[in-house]
């Protein structure tokens, strides 16, 4: 294989076909596999431009799941299904278990990495299903939703409206949309998030889009907790993914590991 392909990966969680994004390089030894997650608004095609450089340099595979798409109802009919709603957690499970199963994927190097949205939904798999990355970088991620509904609506964004369209209604609607909001927030999955080998957070100081508030109080919890392997940075700069500094991170763990892995 020496381009991305489309792939079609029936859901566990409800049967449905949902479609991925896949690259491999050529050989039968086992690759590396960078999962990458598309940002709120956009889809599976999101990050083939930034990611997929990165990764054929590097002889990488390459998974860009949809997980239900956009978190715009405008474009996406079935929007209460995306923004890391069960369905779409599993969709990115599902995806990754499916190239393993069909493709030469190394199931001991298998990196995370997201951006605004896609950092939020990074997170939520870090806690979702710990044992399976080996690495997760998460950069300028939502923690809260109901705060960060908030802070929108104050400021009368369209992210307001998408965050309730997403959610089923506004904070305060219903008990159920109070627990919608809960359950697809990072911040309330410490625990599991803690029991990922290495997570990475970054959040540009003058980031307006999604207020660096995020990424300290979910740092705060975490330090109360277990901060083993966790890392934080507040950079100077906005809403924005280091694509170049997120590999080189990846880099120098994967060659820790192989450097372990020789010395025994």
């Amino acid at each position: 294989m020496t381009e991305i392909i489309e792939i079609q990966v029936k859901s566990a969680h409800d049967g449905s076909i949902e479609p991925g994004l896949f690259y491999c390089p050529e050989g039968p030894e086992k690759k590396t596999l960078l999962v990458g997650l598309h940002t709120w608004s956009m889809d599976r095609f999101n990050q083939v431009e930034k990611m997929l450089p990165y990764c054929r340099e590097r002889n990488w595979a390459l998974l860009l799941p949809e997980f239900r798409g956009s978190n715009l109802p405008d474009r996406n009919k079935r929007v209460t299904s995306a923004c890391a709603s069960v369905a779409a957690r599993q969709d990115v499970v599902d995806a990754t278990e499916f190239v393993l199963s069909n493709y030469p994927v190394d199931p001991d190097r298998i990196l995370l990495l997201g951006g605004s949205g896609g950092a939020h939904m990074a997170l939520m798999m870090a806690a979702y299903k710990p044992e399976l990355w080996f690495a997760v970088s998460s950069w300028c991620p939502i923690t809260d939703l109901k705060t960060w509904f908030d802070y929108h609506r104050n400021r009368k964004t369209a992210y307001a409206a998408s965050i309730s369209a997403c959610c089923g209604g506004v904070p305060g609607t219903s008990d159920e949309v109070d627990r919608q909001y809960f359950e697809r927030s990072p911040i309330n999955y410490i625990e599991g998030i803690a029991r990922c080998r290495k997570v990475s957070v970054h959040h540009g100081r003058y980031d307006t889009s999604v207020p660096y508030a995020h990424t300290m109080n979910l740092f705060s919890l975490m330090e109360k907790h277990d901060p083993s392997n966790f890392f934080c940075e507040i950079f100077d700069g906005g809403h924005e993914l280091d694509y170049k500094r997120a590999f080189e991170w990846f880099d120098k763990l994967l060659d820790k590991k192989d450097k372990s892995e020789l010395t025994g």
